[in-house]
């Protein structure tokens, strides 16, 4: 009975930070205010600062609240394995683009285009898992790619629609931008994902361990990064120009994101989490079209939203093999 409410409620904590995060992000990247708007690469190094102390906080917790046995963990699995720890500088590096990008596209595409395009990275990772990993993938889950793809190319259908000074905003040049940002965010998040997973494997490592070496990369990429393309901002108005509440909402969802995908892993399943991948997505469309106003359906986007919706869900179907003759 515990189990089953922690993995509800994990699943429910998933729908809720992935579409609040798309929408929040959405929201802040296109609110106009006065003075500077903050900085995307700064918000991606003070994530990766709050994700290395919650992970170390749960790694505080796991030994008993010991602040010896802390240090002590943190020396034995990070200090004293530099091979170990230098295997996350790979997927640490490519998640610092791949978050940075996601800033980039929901700035020039609506909450929910960006929701339903972004489920491409199920091909990216399947095609990962099967390169990488050597996993098989069934009938259904081949077929399952087949209709994502199908429905993602039926979302970016252009549509004729009246001109509105107010819908303007998204030019086709900056659509593009943006598409292009998460097509590469799908392939950097696939790698990474498969990357890490294979990691996983092969050690008996905290998978909190593993996310506070992830952190300690990230942080070092995200602030060589901040400093290359944002450094001239940085010094004249500071690395926390434009931040107001919304953006500290924006920066702990995406901290806690990888987290609650971990705790959906370890208490749910892929059905469920299929569930509450389509959820979100209807209800970031739901919320774009009356709240953000920035979304106008279409009935093709809505037929690209069922099959991606659908395809979700046959991904992590799972055909229960057939009965042995030999063995009745």
């Amino acid at each position: 009975m515990a189990s089953a409410k922690l993995k509800y409620l994990s699943l429910g904590i998933l729908v809720f930070q992935t579409t609040s995060l798309v929408l929040t992000m959405r929201y802040s990247r296109t609110l106009q205010g006065d003075g500077p708007r903050y900085l995307a690469s700064s918000a991606v190094v003070v994530a990766e600062f709050l994700k290395i102390l919650t992970c170390v906080g749960l790694v505080f917790k796991d030994h008993s609240y010991s602040g010896r046995a802390l240090s002590s963990i943190l020396r034995q699995e990070i200090l004293h394995k530099p091979i170990e720890t230098l295997k996350l500088a790979i997927p640490s590096g490519i998640y610092t683009l791949q978050n940075n990008l996601l800033y980039v596209a929901l700035s020039n595409l609506d909450a929910a285009t960006y929701q339903v395009t972004y489920q491409l990275k199920i091909l990216t990772t399947a095609l990962f898992s099967v390169s990488m990993l050597g996993r098989r993938l069934g009938v259904y889950q081949w077929l399952s790619l087949l209709i994502l793809m199908a429905g993602v190319a039926l979302i970016q259908w252009p549509a004729d629609s009246p001109s509105d000074p107010q819908k303007e905003q998204l030019t086709p040049g900056s659509q593009f931008v943006g598409l292009v940002a998460v097509l590469v965010a799908c392939c950097s998040s696939g790698f990474a994902g498969v990357y890490f997973e294979k990691i996983l494997k092969e050690t008996k490592q905290s998978v909190w361990i593993r996310n506070i070496q992830l952190g300690m990369f990230g942080l070092v990429f995200g602030i060589f990064g901040m400093l290359a393309y944002d450094g001239d901002r940085v010094q004249e108005h500071g690395m926390f120009q434009g931040y107001n509440t919304l953006t500290w909402i924006v920066v702990a969802l995406q901290a806690l994101g990888g987290l609650v995908v971990a705790a959906v892993i370890k208490y749910a399943d892929n059905i469920l989490k299929g569930f509450a991948t389509s959820l979100s997505i209807i209800l970031s469309t739901f919320i774009s079209y009356f709240w953000l106003e920035d979304f106008e359906p279409t009935s093709v986007f809505f037929l690209g939203t069922v099959m991606v919706i659908m395809a979700t869900f046959l991904y992590g179907y799972e055909s229960k093999p057939a009965p042995n003759p030999s063995r009745a």
